[in-house]
């Protein structure tokens, strides 16, 4: 009897063999979420702010970019096409 259990366990699909959800396995999750937020290392407001202005500057001249090589390709197209 004892092997016929033990071959039944190998059958269980992956779904069978996960633990039942329960409010224990929440609390021991919600733990573990809480000691892996506790070792971020948060910037301060100084970094954020810093990163936060080269990142609209870099946008700002990508943006000017694009734009202005659409201009001129699309008066260059419009040209050739006349």
């Amino acid at each position: 009897m004892a092997k016929e259990n033990k071959v039944s366990e190998k059958n269980l699909t992956a779904v069978e063999q996960r633990p039942k959800l329960s409010v224990d396995l929440i609390k021991k999750f919600a733990g573990e979420v809480q000691n892996e937020f506790n070792k971020i290392a948060w910037p301060d407001r100084k970094h954020t702010m810093a990163s936060t202005g080269v990142v609209v500057v870099l946008v700002t001249i990508l943006s000017l970019y694009l734009a202005t090589v659409d201009l001129l390709l699309g008066k260059l197209i419009g040209a050739v096409l006349r």
